[in-house]
């Protein structure tokens, strides 16, 4: 893979409480972070010889900012050791209020790390008690105050909408909130209800008020709206940023370009193959002890399946699929393949094409599911 730029994710799946809506992969068994950590360490060194450098690196969860200070460094001390980092890489770390501490921001910035990713989810106490969320509004406010007195200058906040008892103007305030705060980048998800989780459970039994689809709806189309008018660019379907500060990690996955992924039910793409790692964390620990590669599954992506995640992927994007660089990447124009499903969407006001791009219409935005489906093998 020489002279090969890649992206990096490195999981931490622990928190100190899950979340109602949670489905990830994380744990609350915080005995475990010290084994887990020299377990990184082994992985990251099996990728030593790798000959490619990284271009941006994500350290995700769980809750990353779980680890105390000492730990932090330990993990960022390791990646640079085992990976040739690019200079101007994007560095970002997943942090929770409640996990962030005016020291810990300190050694992340003298560690490199540049871009910081909290979850707010919800202004509102009441929310923010139903998702089982550890914060509150006052311990978010001081965590932000804190990163930006460390120096951050790029920082995402998470926010959630489709939630249970959540109505419209929860969500218009909860977006005022943000406008007052000006992160430089905001992620609006909307609740999807997942087997296994706490919410899955009381929706089985009818005791999760949520929101109609209508109402859904209203909260997304609101988000584009506010956002855009207080000067976000609406990149990807579920992003906004102020001007040059998309997230390029993510850019990466959305354009189907090669990532490696390192830690307990992490996964990799790169050289056509997908790899994903075992999931548990004591089980991801006990393989690298006995110096097993903790892969447990690999697969090699035809040409046809990376085609269709190319399209589905980056029709995610706001500018829509860049038919040039489809022709660049696999030597053949979009239309010789996909002609009648882009023209079949197009009449349905799913589709549009804008010059080069093929794009969601705003009909497409909220049917996406739908889009992407017509574009599988």
């Amino acid at each position: 893979m020489e002279g090969r730029s890649l992206s990096l994710y490195i999981h931490i799946p622990f928190c100190i409480k899950k979340c109602a809506y949670c489905d990830f992969n994380s744990y609350t068994e915080k005995r475990l972070i010290p084994e887990y950590l020299k377990a990184l360490k082994k992985e990251m060194n099996n990728y030593k010889n790798l000959g490619c450098s990284i271009k941006t690196i994500y350290v995700g969860g769980g809750t990353p900012t779980i680890l105390d200070e000492f730990q932090l460094e330990e993990l960022f001390l390791n990646v640079k050791s085992a990976f040739n980092v690019e200079m101007g890489a994007e560095v970002t770390i997943e942090a929770n209020p409640g996990t962030l501490s005016r020291d810990k921001l300190r050694v992340l910035k003298a560690l490199g790390v540049n871009r910081l990713s909290i979850g707010l989810q919800a202004y509102q106490p009441r929310l923010l008690k139903l998702l089982g969320r550890i914060h509150s509004i006052k311990d978010f406010e001081e965590s932000y105050l804190e990163a930006r007195n460390a120096g951050f200058e790029n920082i995402n906040v998470d926010v959630m909408f489709g939630l249970p008892e959540q109505s419209l103007k929860d969500f218009e305030n909860t977006l005022r909130y943000l406008s007052l705060i000006s992160p430089e980048h905001i992620s609006a998800y909307s609740l999807s209800v997942e087997e296994g989780t706490t919410f899955y459970n009381m929706y089985k039994r009818g005791e999760l008020n949520l929101p109609d689809e209508q109402e859904e709806r209203s909260m997304y189309h609101k988000a584009v709206d506010f956002l855009k008018a207080q000067g976000y660019i609406h990149y990807e379907i579920s992003n906004f940023a102020k001007p040059k500060r998309e997230s390029r990690h993510n850019l990466t996955y959305w354009r189907n370009q090669e990532y490696l992924g390192l830690g307990a039910g992490s996964h990799s793409y790169f050289y056509g193959i997908r790899y994903s790692n075992v999931r548990h964390p004591s089980d991801y620990i006990r393989l690298l002890n006995q110096n097993i590669r903790p892969v447990k599954q690999r697969e090699i992506i035809t040409r046809e399946e990376e085609i269709a995640e190319y399209c589905f992927l980056n029709l995610r994007l706001i500018q829509g699929l860049d038919r040039e660089d489809f022709y660049r990447r696999f030597g053949v124009d979009i239309k010789q393949l996909y002609a009648t499903t882009i023209d079949e969407l197009k009449e349905k006001g799913l589709l549009e094409e804008n010059g080069i791009f093929i794009k969601l219409t705003p009909l497409g935005l909220d049917l996406a599911n739908e889009v992407f489906m017509e574009f599988l093998p």
